[in-house]
Parts: C-alpha cells; structure tokens; sequence
C-alpha cells in the first residue's frame, strides 16, 4: 500500500497570521475512512474509534476523571470515554487546569482508563503536547502505547489554561502545525500501522476570532489530523457553520456548564453535524458536589450511614469489576475468592 505523503500547495492567510503559509497536504491511504464502513466493530479501540467516526451517528464521550467514574461511564453503557485533562489535573493533583499535570501524569492515568475496557475507546487530552515536536511524538507514542485510541494537541501557549477560562494566548499558526505534524509523523512510524486518532483543536477562537480559528483547523486537517476540534463554540449557528466550513472532515464539540459552550444535548450536536461531543466535567463536577455533601453530612451527623444510600463494600466492589476478577481467578484454578 503507498506510504502516506505530503504533496505542497499554497494557502491564503487571513490577519493577524502572515499573507501565506505554506502547507503540506497529507493522505494516508490505508486510513482513508472508506476503508472503516463495513465489517464488525474491531475490539482495537483506535480502530473501532475510526469506524465509529466512518459509520452514521454522532460518537458520545463521558469525561471522567478516575477509575470509579469510568467504571459508571461503563456501567452505563457508554461507547466511548474521553479523559479530560481538567478533570485529571484535578483528581490526580488536586489542582486546576493550568498546565500543571505532565506527560506522565496523563500517560498513567490513561493507561488505567484504558485497560478497564480494552475495547473501548479513549480519547485523551494532551494539551500542548508537553513541548516541542520531539516531545509531542513522544506523546503520540506513549499515548499509543498506553492504549489510548485519540488524543487532542491544541494551539495554546505552554503556559495554558483550560479551554474555558478567560485569558488565553495561542501560538502562531505554523507552531500549531509543527505540532500537528509531529503527532502524525510519529503515528505514521509505529510499527506495524497504527489507527491511533489525531485531533487538533485551537483555542484561538476566543483570541483572534472565528475566521482564524477555522482557518487553523483547516490546515490542521490538511496537515493530517483526523478530527478538528473547535474550543469554546458560543452559538448553533457557529457550530453550524464550522461543520460545513471544515467538511468532510468531523468536528468534535466540547459541552461543559456554565462553560463558553451552550449546553447542547448530543443528539442536538448531531443535527448540527458534529460527530464526537464530549462531556469534559461530567463526572469530577458531580463526583465533587457528591463528595461534599456527603463530608457535610459525616461532620453533621457522625456517620457516612444516609451517604451511603445502601451500597456495602461488595456492592462497591462489584462495579469495580470484582465479579470478573472471581471469575478469572476460578477459571485459572484459583480458589482464594470462593467465598467472598
């Protein structure tokens, strides 16, 4: 099959960036989506994430933060999970989303995520990529490795914030695309063929206007990535017109409350055409107003007794996969939990 290539045009640049930019055009045949319509969803989840995106329906990712809320996201039934790097800085760390969390704080917490589930996939923010293209194929091949089935590189400086706060700043353009195509390079050099999915998405909506932010998706897409991802869409009608101005390729949207984003539902993003919404906060801000109330009624009341709602700790475990883990355990000759 031919090696994917870059052939080189040149584009028109809109203000504040330069009057041109020259940028590579990638194709990779053998990830065409053509080649994702047909045949049984793959239990690789790089793979059954580009049949999702290949096959109608919009693709709907629970953000969760740990191990417990993506046990809910699975029990739930949830197709696909997206490891918010909010929610991770903040579950991990306990701190906010300022660029705090590293490379190995997010490779770790993916890793788990992703082995709940082999077949699932997870998309997971990378940030900035951790530094330059050397550090962002790093990212790729960690993230790779790990399990994760996408990951995110957006446009902000190495100083960022999340997408949602005020004050951001952005990298010029052709830093963006550095990053772009050293995410793709080095997915394009794992051994073997790799499904992995890359995203861009640029924060620079906020900064330099919608035109430039479409602009840059544009040629992030041009530069190979897969999924454009727009941050801080404030209205349908420009989610409307970011879809048709970015078409064929898919758009995710990213719903958080209270955020720059309207609350749209994800079969309401789908008419609009998006094809990947997530929900970064979902689980950290509910699991944190339910851990409140609970350390209030304990301080309150002296127990954890109304908290609890019933749940024993085999209850507890057994959303935590414990009945699989038995289950292994007597199938491998194994008879420590026959009796738990």
């Amino acid at each position: 099959m031919p090696a994917p290539s870059y052939s080189f045009t040149l584009e028109t640049a809109s203000a504040p960036a330069p009057a041109a930019v020259e940028a590579g055009v990638y194709y990779n045949p053998r990830l065409d989506p053509k080649n994702y319509l047909d045949g049984p969803l793959s239990p690789i989840p790089s793979t059954r994430l580009r049949q999702m995106l290949a096959r109608p329906g919009i693709v709907v990712a629970p953000g969760i933060c740990d191990g417990i809320s993506a046990r809910a996201a699975l029990e739930a039934g949830f197709e696909c999970l997206y490891q918010s790097g909010a929610a991770t800085t903040a579950s991990r760390m306990g701190q906010p989303d300022l660029a705090i969390a590293t490379l190995n704080d997010f490779v770790g917490a993916g890793q788990m995520v992703s082995s709940l589930d082999t077949s699932v996939p997870v998309i997971a923010d990378a940030d900035v990529g951790f530094g330059g293209p050397a550090m962002v194929a790093r990212t790729v091949r960690q993230y790779a490795r790990a399990g994760i089935a996408a990951l995110h590189i957006e446009d902000q400086v190495q100083t960022k914030r999340c997408g949602h706060l005020l004050g951001k700043q952005v990298v010029s353009r052709e830093e963006f695309l550095t990053r772009i195509r050293a995410a793709v390079i080095a997915r394009d050099s794992i051994p073997g063929g790799s499904d992995f999915v890359i995203i861009g998405r640029t924060d620079s909506a906020q900064v330099l206007g919608m035109d430039e932010a479409i602009q840059r998706l544009k040629l992030a897409a041009a530069a190979g990535a897969d999924v454009c991802f727009i941050e801080g869409v404030r209205t349908k009608e420009l989610l409307e017109s970011t879809v048709a101005a970015l078409a064929p390729t898919p758009v995710l949207v990213n719903v958080i409350s209270g955020g720059l984003t309207p609350s749209f539902t994800y079969p309401e993003a789908e008419q609009m055409g998006a094809k990947i919404i997530i929900f970064s906060l979902v689980s950290c801000v509910a699991m944190l107003h339910a851990c409140r109330a609970a350390m209030r009624s304990l301080k309150k009341t002296g127990t954890d007794f109304m908290t609890a709602q019933g749940m024993d700790p085999k209850q507890f475990f057994e959303v935590m996969g414990l009945n699989e883990i038995i289950e292994l355990d007597a199938k491998a000759g194994g008879s420590a939990f026959q009796v738990v």
